[in-house]
């Protein structure tokens, strides 16, 4: 059985109770990094044989796996911060066991994700919403940039410390207002509010706060 377990996207007390459960119980814990786990297993006490599973794992790698699952193993699926396949390399994982292992059950854990935890303080209407995930580097970036401009409804993506500042630059010229949260459920959370002009001065006059990961919201209002 493989059991895809949300973990905390930073505050450590976001386990929950059954995802706790679940990863006591498992035989396996497939980790996106091994030193990134091992903090939050070690935080509770637990241990569990840790495969890793990501962006390049190999044939070899999910062969591994597959005998693992095939031989009624218990197998647990975490990624480094938030929901395995929301952004990050759960969902190939889950695409090869669907394909390969049809009869194989897969069980969601859920819980923390930076995506959930910004709408939930955004304050506009997210009945309907596109969600990105991370941009592309360079090759679709500008043209996303247009669709997130004209779009009529709300637009969610994910950025890095690195491009954070680039990505305000592109939506300098936009009129919308941006809902941002930095390091959400840390220690320095926090949220700003405004066009991407207003938060490109703020973050400008004190470069401290760009680190961390960001969550953006682009509405779909000026």
């Amino acid at each position: 059985m493989l059991y895809i377990v949300a973990t905390p996207i930073g505050n450590l007390a976001d386990l929950t109770l059954r995802a706790l459960d679940t990863l006591r119980s498992a035989d396996y814990i497939l980790a996106e990094d091994k030193r990134v786990s091992a903090k939050l297993l070690a935080h509770y006490d637990i241990r569990k044989p840790l495969l890793v599973w990501q962006q390049h794992s190999s044939d070899r790698d999910w062969q591994k796996i597959k005998l693992l699952l095939q031989t009624d193993k218990k197998v647990a699926l975490i990624t480094d911060a938030g929901t395995p396949g929301v952004s990050d390399p759960g969902g190939k994982l889950i695409e090869l066991v669907l394909q390969q292992l049809p009869e194989q059950k897969i069980v969601p854990i859920p819980g923390v994700s930076a995506l959930t935890a910004l709408i939930s303080v955004a304050g506009i209407a997210l009945d309907h919403f596109s969600f990105l995930g991370f941009l592309p580097h360079k090759k679709g970036r500008q043209t996303l940039m247009t669709k997130i401009k004209n779009s009529d409804q709300p637009i969610i993506f994910f950025e890095s410390v690195h491009r954070i500042m680039k990505t305000l630059e592109q939506l300098r010229d936009c009129p919308k207002k941006l809902i941002i949260g930095r390091e959400l459920t840390k220690q320095f959370e926090t949220i700003y509010r405004g066009t991407a002009r207003e938060i490109a001065d703020i973050l400008n006059k004190d470069p401290k706060q760009i680190k961390g990961e960001f969550t953006l919201i682009v509405t779909s209002k000026k």
